[in-house]
């Protein structure tokens, strides 16, 4: 096989002052140069990069990123450079902390009749937003669907992410996690959380699989791992992944139990325990009793209709009926009903903190 090499080019003005600059204050080497009485043409490596660095180029400058885990040891602790030809040097951490942003809290209705539109995204899997304005960037929720079966083009992943979600809603997909041992199969009704960082790989799915994803903060990286390979050996599934432990909740192993809601049932996913409090899952039925006005002090408070209809009632608001595919979001402190439920009705909640009060009007 042939040996392939890449360069970035970069412009300049005068080669002979770049050359200090990128060995000494970058810490560079000087791999070749010439013509010899008159330097125009410099390439320089390091840090993962081989640069060109021609007189006669065009391109615009640009900027680079070095990415360390000691910044403040490189360049005086500087964070921001300036090359002489005119390139930026951004020098960050190489594992920036998590930043999550202040809920923006608001009270927001997704209906499935209002033809949101779908968007292709990553391995061709279709995305329909379900909370538009993701509360000031805090959360996003989506609801997924892949309409042909068969393998999913997916590579090991992981997310920097403080919470994510996967409830798979119609037909099954393949899934292989960290340390979980062999791949299995994600039965509708059922889900899984994929603690922070957590390598992991969707292998294959159903035709027309439908999942509701939900991920805090709505803005995180997913970043791709070429090294492993899935499964990685025994599953090990006391490990912890941040503080919190891998789950897969099974809806034929629930046990149903009255809700915080009157009116309604719920199972618990054990969530709440495996994330120590980060979020809580609930999936509501029906249940004794009829619905009465409600308010919480959760930060956040997702709801998806997954099957069945009922009339969302809020103060001072007009009600709205809904049906399976939309979702809301109630914020603290707003006095809530869920009238008129149907006997088949299905509900999925997601809640962050897991445990919140809720006061009974």
């Amino acid at each position: 096989m042939r040996d392939i090499v890449a360069e970035i080019r970069l412009p300049t003005q005068e080669l002979r002052n770049d050359i200090p600059f990128y060995t000494k204050a970058l810490g560079m080497r000087l791999d070749m140069i010439y013509p010899a009485d008159d330097p125009a043409v410099a390439v320089f490596s390091g840090h993962g990069l081989r640069l060109r660095i021609e007189k006669s180029a065009t391109e615009l400058p640009g900027t680079l990123r070095l990415r360390m885990d000691d910044p403040d040891s490189f360049a005086d602790g500087a964070r921001v450079l300036f090359a002489p030809n005119g390139t930026r040097i951004e020098i960050v951490e190489m594992h920036a902390p998590l930043v999550m942003p202040e809920t923006v809290n608001a009270f927001v209705v997704r209906r499935l009749a209002d033809q949101a539109p779908w968007i292709v995204g990553r391995a061709g899997m279709q995305y329909r937003d379900l909370i538009p304005d993701r509360l000031g960037g805090s959360i996003i929720a989506s609801h997924i669907r892949i309409p042909d079966g068969g393998p999913v083009p997916d590579m090991v992943h992981y997310h920097t992410v403080g919470f994510q979600l996967i409830f798979c809603y119609r037909g099954w997909v393949d899934l292989v996690y960290e340390d979980q041992g062999e791949p299995f199969r994600l039965h509708a009704g059922n889900c899984v959380i994929q603690p922070p960082e957590i390598r992991h790989r969707v292998l294959y799915a159903s035709d027309n699989i439908e999942v509701i994803e939900i991920g805090v903060p709505a803005e995180h990286v997913t970043t791709i791992d070429h090294e492993m390979t899935l499964p990685n050996g025994p599953g090990n599934p006391d490990r912890s992944f941040q503080g919190q432990r891998f789950v897969h909740h099974r809806a034929a192993d629930a046990v149903w139990a009255p809700f915080r809601l009157p009116g309604f049932q719920a199972r618990d996913t054990t969530i709440n325990d495996n994330t120590q409090g980060v979020a809580g899952v609930s999936v509501m039925r029906r249940g004794a009793g009829e619905p009465v006005w409600t308010r919480h002090d959760a930060d956040i408070l997702f709801t998806f209709v997954m099957e069945g209809s009922m009339t969302l009632e809020g103060e001072d608001r007009e009600p709205y009926n809904l049906a399976s595919g939309d979702a809301f979001v109630v914020p603290p402190g707003m006095m809530t009903r869920y009238a008129d439920p149907s006997d088949d009705i299905e509900l999925l909640e997601v809640a962050l903190p897991g445990v919140f009060a809720t006061v009974l009007a």
